[in-house]
């Protein structure tokens, strides 16, 4: 009779643990989710700006493209913030500042990525390097 106690206070608690989750899709969308700025310029760099920034949702589309409630709001955000007057690399920064650089389909060096650039042209330096030694040894041979 005990474990049937048990079993069932687990399976409340992890109802009640998983409603917070549930709950943000069930929000509505936000104001400028899914509607335009009235003024053509500042919409152009709005969507302009959405096409250069990651949905952390989906990972493979921008948060133009993406319908998930997460892209909605950060949809919101940047139209918003265009909207008042302010510059889309400040607002790229903002984004990047608020969840990572992963945000942003153009990656920056910094002291901690400049490896991940720096990669390819060594191994391609270290080819040539290896390649030139058995061009020179067969010549020679």
């Amino acid at each position: 009779m005990t474990k049937v106690w048990v079993l069932i206070l687990t399976v409340l608690a992890a109802l009640a643990l998983s409603a917070p989750l549930a709950a943000q899709d069930m929000l509505p969308p936000a104001p400028y989710a899914y509607k335009q700025l009235a003024d053509p310029k500042q919409e152009a760099k709005a969507q302009a700006l959405m096409e250069t920034l990651r949905c952390l949702k989906c990972q493979s589309q921008s948060i133009a493209d993406s319908d998930a409630p997460m892209a909605g709001d950060m949809r919101h955000q940047v139209r918003t913030r265009i909207a008042a007057g302010e510059d889309p690399e400040a607002i790229r920064q903002w984004l990047i500042e608020r969840y990572g650089d992963y945000v942003s389909y153009t990656p920056q060096v910094k002291p901690i990525t400049w490896p991940l650039f720096a990669a390819p042209l060594l191994f391609l330096a270290l080819a040539a390097f290896l390649l030139r030694g058995r061009f020179r040894r067969s010549k020679g041979a």
